[in-house]
């Protein structure tokens, strides 16, 4: 059973939401919040796999919520889908550095809502590649002292690290890296890991993130 927490200040598609995943079979909704601080609270009471979080709320946003979550429950992230009214949202590239394992539209439909429970609740993100792109091209051009700041992290990956890195970047899943690279999908998986714990990164899309903001992945080029 995967245990969902839904976040919104809107109580009708709050509870839209919750109506629709509790009549989905294999999902559980454990708790609805109003607000970020609320959000906040109820993680911490009811332990959810997945958390459905607004990004715009009154007060403590959607963002601010989700670092303070990931950062409350390390030992154990839910993981977290940015909920948006615009599919560029300036708030969702935030929210891929501060972990969110996706977002999704307001007006998604309903089966691919359920879906996207699933496929984080799995470990996966929830960016297609050419969400990602459009993501990443829309603000990655803003100025960015991190940008210079984290460069140099990358000089402590091996060769074969940086080249799984810069995949993830593009959005590849680790199937589809091993076929890329002929490797198996645990060598990928073991790389990876190396390189997100020699970088700090506690999510596959911060990694995305640090992968466009260090220039390993430039905005617009083909993988």
């Amino acid at each position: 059973m995967i245990n969902v927490l839904v976040v919104d200040d809107q109580v009708l598609i709050r509870a839209g939401l919750a109506a629709l995943l509790r009549a989905a079979p294999g999902i559980d909704v454990v708790g609805e919040a109003a607000s970020g601080q609320d959000a906040i609270a109820q993680a911490a009471a009811t332990h959810p796999d997945v958390i459905l979080m607004d990004v715009r709320m009154p007060g403590m946003n959607g963002v601010t919520a989700t670092e303070r979550i990931l950062a409350a429950h390390r030992d154990r992230p839910p993981r977290v889908v940015i909920l948006t009214t615009f599919d560029l949202d300036e708030y969702v590239y935030d929210a891929l550095r501060a972990g969110a394992s996706g977002f999704l539209l307001k007006d998604t439909p309903p089966e691919r809502l359920i879906a996207a429970v699933h496929t984080v609740a799995a470990g996966d993100m929830l960016f297609a590649p050419t969400v990602t792109r459009r993501l990443v091209n829309a603000f990655t051009h803003r100025p960015d002292p991190n940008r210079r700041q984290a460069a140099p992290a990358l000089d402590a990956l091996t060769a074969r690290e940086a080249e799984v890195l810069k995949l993830v970047g593009h959005a590849l899943s680790n199937a589809e890296i091993a076929a890329r690279l002929h490797v198996s999908e645990a060598t990928v998986k073991t790389h990876l890991n190396r390189a997100m714990t020699k970088l700090d990164l506690g999510s596959r899309a911060q990694v995305v993130a640090l992968a466009y903001e260090t220039g390993l992945v430039v905005p617009g080029e083909e993988n």
